[in-house]
């Protein structure tokens, strides 16, 4: 079975899902219409929208993990959905917490129905994870796995808070070491893959190791993307990124490129300044090229990618789903750069 066929299965049922804990059309329909808003299902009235959805990578990667290990997908269901709604929570409140205006193309929750709203909205999504995550025993997980499950999401969910809380430090530092960065995305981008793997292949049944190996791949992947998503933050092409190659320069955001780079005093000069405006775009760029940022970045980017590739191996299962997780790696990793 190919990566297509297990994503047209995951998908309808990953959505179904959460459409039957968010009651979106009951009484307090606003208030989950913000939620169904959020996660792609409405537009700006409310009303059905199928068009912009996120990625659903780490409920995918969940249920990969679970049927990998040889598990059944329905007792992984109630943990990738939960996966899935912490991811949003967390970018509702970054929304607020980083004054961002559009999210795939569309404003935000905050700036359509304010930062009061948008801020208990998130609250709410948080609850229901673990709404939907309590449903593991009827669904025939053993208590004591599913006591393991909702314990390793709220370890996740702490660690989430953390690798916030040094984004946002960084925000009023000059500079920031390399080592505390990767430390910062291993907290805020890569845990919460990890752990959505980690999950799946604990609620197969699968043995210490395997669960694991399984988590190390998780982690080394969502590290490549992070760093592969920095690397396009400056060199991608807008029509495959969906944003400005030059907003991360604008806003001076400390990405891996930019940390790196920020050891030339060239780039501490220009950063220095009161403004960045477009026109400084090419000599920043320029700056980064010639002092190995990119280069350094592309070098992290392989090196964990490898790594992850090489705890999916170790794994040691041959199964359709294993090497379907392996293919679905293989793409997000060879996005280019």
């Amino acid at each position: 079975m190919s990566l297509t066929d297990h994503l047209t299965r995951y998908l309808p049922r990953i959505e179904d899902e959460m459409k039957a804990l968010l009651d979106i059309d009951g009484e307090l329909v606003r208030h989950y219409g913000m939620m169904g808003y959020h996660l792609g299902w409405l537009d700006e009235q409310l009303s059905p929208d199928q068009e912009i959805q996120g990625k659903r990578l780490r409920p995918v990667l969940c249920l990969l993990s679970c049927e990998a290990v040889g598990g059944e997908v329905e007792h992984a269901l109630p943990a990738a959905a939960a996966v899935e709604l912490i991811h949003n929570f967390s970018l509702i409140h970054d929304d607020i917490e980083d004054g961002s205006k559009v999210r795939r193309h569309r404003p935000t929750v905050w700036k359509l129905w304010g930062q009061p709203q948008a801020i208990n909205v998130g609250d709410g999504m948080y609850a229901a994870a673990y709404v939907e995550l309590s449903r593991l025993v009827e669904r025939g997980v053993p208590a004591e796995r599913s006591m393991r499950a909702m314990y390793t999401l709220s370890a996740t969910c702490l660690t989430l808070t953390e690798g916030q809380y040094l984004d946002m430090a960084f925000e009023q530092q000059p500079e920031v070491e390399l080592e505390n960065y990767l430390r910062m995305i291993r907290f805020k981008s890569a845990a919460l893959i990890a752990c959505a793997t980690e999950l799946g292949a604990l609620l197969g049944g699968a043995e210490a190791a395997v669960v694991a190996a399984y988590r190390a791949f998780g982690e080394n992947l969502g590290m490549a993307f992070q760093v592969i998503d920095d690397i396009l933050g400056v060199w991608g092409a807008e029509d495959e990124t969906g944003k400005s190659a030059s907003s991360d320069i604008l806003t001076r955001k400390k990405t891996l490129p930019i940390v790196y780079g920020m050891r030339d005093p060239a780039l501490q000069s220009l950063f220095g300044q009161e403004e960045v405006g477009v026109r400084d775009v090419p000599r920043v760029v320029e700056i980064l090229e010639r002092c190995g940022a990119r280069a350094y970045a592309e070098q992290t980017a392989e090196a964990y990618s490898a790594q992850a590739l090489s705890h999916l191996e170790q794994a040691g299962l041959d199964t359709a789903a294993h090497r379907a997780i392996g293919q679905l790696a293989r793409w997000l990793l060879g996005r280019t750069f």
